[in-house]
C-alpha cells in the first residue's frame, strides 16, 4: 500500500470518526449552517475570481465539492471501497492529490466543529462569527487550512496535464456507472472540468490565498474592526 494510499484512509476514518460524534451530539446540522454560510461569504469575498469565466468553474469546485455543506458521505464510501485498487491504475500525482483534498476536509471538518461550539446554539452573522473565531485560537490550524488550498490548486493543475487523464475518466464513467461508484466518478470527473482550462494556476490560486492570509491575520488581531464581509 502507497503512503499516499494510507493517507487517503486515515483522513477518511478522521472524517467519518467526526462526523459521528457531531451527529451523536446534535452538532451536525449546525455544521452545515455554518459551513454555508462561510460558502456565502467566500463567494462574496471571491467575487472578482468568479467573475471570470476561466476561473468560475475551479471557484464553484473548491466551495460546492470540497468544502461545502453537500453530504460527501457517498463520494467518501466509494473511495473506501476502491482505494486500495487505485494505486494500481491511478497515477501517483492523482492519488497525492486525493489525498491533500482529503486532508482539506478533514482539518475543515475540524475547524467548524470547533467552530460550533463557540457560536452554541447562535445562528451565524458576522459579529457572533468573528468573536468564535477568534475564540477558537488556532491560528496554526488557519494558516495550515489555507496551505492545504495552496498546495492542492497546485496539484489539481498539474493532474490535469497528465497525458490519457481525458481519456481514462470518458472510458470509466459507465464502469464507474455500473460499480456504484457514480459519486466518486462526479467528483473526480468535475474537478478535472473546473482545472482543465484555468491556465496558469498561480493566477487563479495566489489571488485567493493572499486575500484569506490577510483576513485571517486581521481577524485574530485583538482590538481591530470586523474585516468580514456582509452576509
Amino acid at each position: 500500500m502507497s503512503e499516499h494510499t494510507k493517507q487517503i484512509i486515515r483522513h477518511l476514518h478522521g472524517v467519518k470518526t467526526m462526523q459521528d460524534i457531531a451527529q451523536k451530539g446534535g452538532w451536525l446540522q449546525r455544521i452545515r449552517r455554518l459551513q454555508a454560510w462561510q460558502c456565502q461569504r467566500l463567494m462574496i469575498s471571491h467575487q472578482t475570481s468568479y467573475a471570470n469565466e476561466k476561473f468560475k468553474p475551479a471557484i464553484t469546485f473548491f466551495v460546492n465539492e470540497l468544502y461545502g455543506p453537500k453530504d460527501f458521505s457517498q463520494r467518501d464510501k466509494d473511495i473506501a471501497r476502491v482505494v486500495n485498487k487505485m494505486s494500481t491504475v491511478v497515477p501517483d500525482k492523482a492519488l497525492q492529490t486525493l489525498a491533500t483534498a482529503l486532508q482539506l476536509y478533514e482539518l475543515s471538518f475540524e475547524l467548524d466543529f470547533e467552530m460550533v461550539k463557540k457560536l452554541s446554539d447562535q445562528d451565524v452573522n458576522r459579529a457572533r462569527y468573528l468573536e468564535a473565531y477568534r475564540a477558537c485560537n488556532n491560528s496554526h490550524g488557519r494558516q495550515q487550512q489555507i496551505y492545504l488550498i495552496e498546495v492542492l490548486g497546485k496539484h489539481l493543475a498539474e493532474v490535469v496535464k497528465i497525458r490519457g487523464i481525458s481519456a481514462l475518466l470518458l472510458l470509466s464513467r459507465k464502469p464507474a456507472k455500473y460499480a456504484g461508484l457514480d459519486a466518486l466518478h462526479t467528483f473526480v470527473s468535475d474537478g478535472f472540468k473546473a482545472f482543465k482550462g484555468i491556465g496558469k494556476v498561480e493566477d487563479f490560486i495566489l489571488p485567493i490565498v493572499y486575500h484569506e492570509q490577510r483576513l485571517m491575520k486581521l481577524m485574530f488581531a485583538p482590538n481591530q474592526p470586523n474585516p468580514l464581509p456582509d452576509v
